[in-house]
């Protein structure tokens, strides 16, 4: 695993591919458990104040929306793995076949990147050496044989991640006096929802306030939306 790199302004860059790959499916899957569960008691809250209907509800919504998040995840996480371990099965055969080839192509390469043709020479040849495979499959693919992602970790924290985020729309709409459950439900979703914006916006590195927005926007469509179809039924 690569050692995380800290930097003189005290920011640190230590997420690796395994690493940084639960964390995104764990923040995604409380967001959706929010959003998802959010509309679906607030919908049934338009149409019901019983809070037994609400509770079943919500809770049907929880278990097949946690299994549901988990199993995608794993397939669709599996399949990026298979795909990353076919490259390189493929790149070790090459490097069987024609290493010459192989290591003209990585010194050109970095040549391309700006490094001088003998310095590029030099560089391909000692990382050739030492591990041709790593060498070519973090320039060729962006990423580190032994680090591929890893499906179980993803949809271990998807399941947990969106059964967690579930639980704060159930909870509110359930343990809320009916004629202020709704707006006590919206506004903690809200809060809930720029909580997981901006903790998305953090780990891809763009700016807080335009994911915040966009993420309070959705939930507060979702929401009404099914609130409205909720009285109308």
């Amino acid at each position: 695993m690569t050692a995380p790199i800290v930097h003189p302004n005290g920011e640190v860059h230590a997420a690796t591919g395994d690493r940084l790959n639960w964390l995104r499916a764990g923040v995604l899957g409380a967001n959706d458990g929010i959003v998802s569960t959010a509309g679906l008691v607030v919908g049934v809250a338009g149409a019901t104040t019983d809070s037994r209907v609400l509770l079943m509800t919500g809770l049907a919504g929880l278990v097949s929306g946690a299994l549901s998040m988990a199993a995608g995840e794993y397939v669709s996480v599996s399949t990026q793995r298979d795909a990353e371990r076919q490259l390189l099965r493929d790149e070790e055969r090459h490097l069987e076949e024609m290493p010459e080839f192989e290591l003209a192509e990585l010194t050109k390469m970095y040549r391309e990147r700006g490094v001088s043709p003998e310095l590029a020479d030099q560089v391909a040849r000692e990382l050739t050496e030492h591990d041709a495979l790593a060498a070519h499959a973090e320039m060729e693919f962006g990423f580190t044989p032994g680090e591929e992602t890893n499906p179980w970790s993803a949809a271990l924290a998807s399941l947990v991640a969106f059964a967690l985020g579930a639980l704060l729309p159930l909870l509110a709409i359930v343990l809320t006096p009916a004629e202020i459950r709704v707006p006590v439900t919206a506004v903690s979703v809200l809060l809930a929802l720029a909580v997981t914006g901006a903790s998305s916006a953090r780990l891809s590195g763009s700016p807080v306030g335009p994911a915040v927005l966009r993420n309070c926007a959705g939930g507060a469509l979702a929401m009404s939306l099914t609130y409205g179809v909720g009285s109308l039924i």
